[in-house]
């Protein structure tokens, strides 16, 4: 039986959803801003609950308006925080860092600075749809946040460049000829003059030349179907990065993150650097070229074997999985780590922590400040000395943070 109520939001936890608190419970509320008082409903369940907003009774100066239809019509997931000030959203996010750090790691820590994106819409460079088929008609779109089962067709998404709606506009008008499936996923990225595709699902895919033939835009097109590996199927240039996986979403703040994480390595003037879940090898490569002997390793074969291109004597890239190689790699000056969101491997962890080949420094490039939090903590070693956040996805909830550790003396 649902309970209402009307609450004030004390703050923004980590997923977005603002947070408050009623008849003991915390309550998590989606869509609404520090300072909003909300009338809710819920339904209470142990000590948490997440909460229906009913209305807005008093609203918070951090509250705007969101610029996206589908982000209210649709109750879109993609995004959400467009409903605060974008000074809120950088606010919010240096809170959860700093608290998943206090709380999960036990470490002290100030609220980090988060750097401001230079532009806060149309920034994204890649855009993965779902795709539902009914009768012999596709529609791609996005997932409601509170019913991700369901796909809402997508007209327009303004953190998105528009190269990339436009790219999707064409996929659509080529629909016919995708694999044949009832679902599949598709994800578009833009780099300089091309634009490369993955199309995911299906058992076969007899049209893919026709579909190619027809998105004239794209310049390389891939497909993993199901239970197979990704296999390139189609392109027009030659000497092309692997696909949309490693695509750089925001290109401007990922080069001001690169620049901060290549400062940091070359103040401990390394000769030697493991540069893991190194991806395309742009860190890799910047340090080889400064003169560091870089170890990279990376688990994709084909953004390995582009990163190897990229590298040559000393420098070498290892086609492997970071906890398999970094260990038999140590000792090295300066270890970079930048894991996917699920973090480090535990047991990688477990050695850096007793390892009698402790690198000078471990520079850790975050996505998710709770599995950084998590992983600190699995390694008390090592001490926090600078963090750093980029503001990599306005609009959303995530954030990339960069920190800084050096191990204590024994």
């Amino acid at each position: 039986m649902k309970t209402s109520a009307d609450v004030r939001i004390e703050s923004i936890a980590a997923g977005g959803d603002g947070v408050a608190r009623a008849d003991g419970l915390v309550l998590f509320v989606p869509r609404t801003a520090p300072g909003d008082l909300v009338s809710v409903e819920f339904t209470p369940r142990g000590n948490f609950a997440r909460a229906d907003l009913v209305s807005v009774l008093e609203a918070s100066p951090a509250r705007v308006e969101p610029e996206c239809a589908h982000y209210v019509k649709d109750r879109c997931g993609g995004c959400q925080l467009q409903h605060l000030s974008y000074d809120a959203q950088l606010q919010a996010k240096s809170r959860n860092i700093a608290d998943s750090v206090r709380r999960i790691a036990k470490r002290d820590a100030p609220a980090p600075e988060v750097r401001a994106s230079p532009i806060q819409w149309r920034y994204r460079r890649k855009l993965t749809l779902a795709l539902r088929k009914s009768g012999t008609a596709w529609r791609a779109g996005l997932h409601p946040y509170d019913d991700p089962a369901s796909v809402f067709s997508l007209n327009d998404c303004p953190i998105t460049s528009e190269r990339v709606i436009d790219v999707w506009r064409e996929i659509m008008a080529a629909s016919a000829d995708l694999p044949d499936a009832l679902e599949l996923r598709g994800a578009v990225r833009v780099a300089g003059e091309g634009a490369s595709c993955v199309i995911e699902g299906g058992r076969t895919w007899a049209h893919s030349g026709v579909f190619f033939h027809r998105v004239r835009s794209l310049t390389a097109l891939w497909w993993s179907g199901d239970g197979k590996a990704r296999k390139l199927m189609h392109k027009r240039q030659s000497g092309q990065a692997p696909g949309a996986s490693f695509a750089q979403v925001n290109t401007e703040v990922a080069a001001a993150l690169r620049r901060h994480v290549l400062d940091l390595t070359l103040a401990y003037s390394p000769h030697s650097a493991i540069d893991a879940y190194a991806g395309l090898g742009d860190l890799s490569a910047a340090l080889h070229e400064r003169g560091v002997n870089v170890t990279a390793i990376e688990l994709d074969a084909e953004a390995s074997a582009w990163c190897a291109r990229r590298l040559s004597g000393r420098s070498r890239t290892i086609a492997g999985r970071a906890e398999d190689w970094v260990p038999r790699e140590l000792p090295a000056d300066v270890l970079i780590l930048n894991p996917p969101r699920a973090g480090i491997d535990e047991g990688l962890a477990a050695s850096l922590e007793s390892s009698l080949d402790a690198p000078r420094a471990v520079l850790y490039i975050s996505c998710n400040p709770a599995t950084l939090a998590r992983d600190l903590a699995r390694m008390p070693r090592y001490r926090v000395t600078s963090l750093l956040a980029f503001d990599m996805f306005p609009q959303t909830a995530h954030v990339e943070t960069v920190c800084e550790l050096v191990p204590d003396p024994a």
